[in-house]
């Protein structure tokens, strides 16, 4: 369409006004029960725009959700389910009709849970922590901005206060301890998976780790102070020895680019390029020349862009809440983020020899080979909703046959 050559912030405000045009928050697709005819209903809500696509189109891979949802509704038709998927915005759709499970997000279990009454099996889908330590996490990470800087800036997208793991009977969710840890006041059992990876990179053999050792990349999406771009711009300006390149729409939040303008793009050992395509070449050409990924985020649920730089060889210098397992042996976590912490270890790692380096980067690659891939998130997730429906269902589990 001819508006997709519009400058990004036009573009993105043409979407949302086509997509409300279209209805997609409001429409309900139904998704035949697979192998014959179905044995159970399910109500399904997360992102519903997979399902609307043309057959056989490929799938957006600018987020793992658009993957994953698609993945989680199809198994539960391939289960037996005749599926009705909603998006998780969706505030208009009311049952009229009985289901057996209901799968959802954030917003709607509140909402929908209690018309579909006691028999309805209630499993939350967390993808996110959960918004009482999110928004203060990202709260916190501001006044400390204005605190060492005097930069006041306003929040970014918090989440949506919601009580939709205490309408849960239990809850997948895509994150560590950490992120798990976040959800537990309630006491609702959590079944962990693991988020996919929608590209597989073959190991830089042929990396030059001598070269590359004073190369770091910081690679995220929006929410700059959340994500800790700050912490990370204000490491690398005292630096001068050590590259970094600064990968995400930091054009999307004028007031940070305004503040760190002479960080992102007057700072010789600096270089901003805006949002990257994990799938250009010019990714991989990024990663070639770099180390690590120095990504000290607050808060997430499991984030997919360190999962992308491990695939790609990378090793990760990163905090407990992006979600990530990160073990010694292919990165450092941080604990305390702060200039002085994220320093310490971007100099540290850079010191140490090319073959140690290199091993370590197979050991990143390696973990996000076994760990995170779309197959593995298939299984996991297909496991999980298996042991939930024959803890809390085992006679609706016995109609279904597994």
């Amino acid at each position: 369409m001819r508006w997709r050559s519009l400058p990004g912030r036009v573009r993105r405000l043409a979407e949302r006004e086509l997509r409300k045009l279209r209805g997609i928050d409001e429409r309900v697709v139904r998704l035949a029960a697979a192998g014959g005819p179905a044995r159970a209903r399910a109500l399904f809500s997360y992102i519903v725009d997979p399902f609307l696509l043309p057959a056989g189109s490929e799938l957006p891979h600018s987020h793992t959700h658009f993957w994953e949802s698609w993945t989680m509704a199809r198994t539960l038709a391939e289960l037996g389910f005749e599926v009705d998927a909603i998006h998780w915005t969706n505030r208009t759709f009311v049952p009229r009709e009985p289901y057996e499970l209901f799968v959802d997000v954030r917003l709607n279990l509140e909402r929908l849970g209690p018309a579909l009454g006691a028999d309805c099996l209630k499993v939350m889908h967390a993808e996110t922590a959960h918004p009482s330590f999110y928004n203060p996490a990202q709260r916190a990470r501001l006044a400390a901005l204005a605190s060492r800087r005097g930069i006041r800036l306003a929040p970014f997208k918090l989440l949506e206060e919601n009580r939709a793991i205490e309408h849960a009977d239990c809850a997948t969710l895509v994150g560590n301890e950490r992120t798990q840890a976040t959800y537990r006041f309630a006491g609702k059992p959590l079944f962990p998976v693991p988020i996919s990876q929608p590209l597989l990179y073959p190991f830089p053999e042929d990396k030059d780790f001598a070269a590359a050792r004073h190369g770091f990349l910081w690679f995220g999406s929006g929410g700059m102070v959340h994500k800790g771009l700050d912490l990370v711009l204000d490491a690398f300006a005292g630096l001068p020895g050590h590259r970094l390149e600064v990968c995400g729409p930091v054009e999307r939040e004028r007031a940070f680019e305004a503040a760190y303008a002479r960080e992102l793009y007057r700072t010789p050992n600096i270089r901003t390029h805006g949002w990257i395509d994990i799938a250009a070449p010019g990714f991989l050409a990024l990663t070639r020349g770099a180390l690590a990924l120095v990504y000290p985020s607050c808060s997430e649920g499991q984030n997919g862009g360190t999962v992308t730089c491990l695939h790609a060889g990378l090793l990760a210098v990163v905090t407990p809440e992006v979600g990530v397992d990160v073990a010694p042996s292919f990165g450092v976590l941080l604990d305390q983020p702060s200039v002085e912490a994220i320093r310490a270890a971007v100099v540290a790692l850079s010191e140490r020899a090319p073959g140690e380096l290199a091993a370590m980067a197979r050991a990143a690659w390696r973990f996000a080979r076994d760990h995170h891939t779309r197959e593995r998130f298939a299984a996991e997730y297909r496991r999980a909703i298996t042991q939930i429906l024959e803890r809390f269902r085992p006679a609706l589990a016995r109609r279904l046959a597994l």
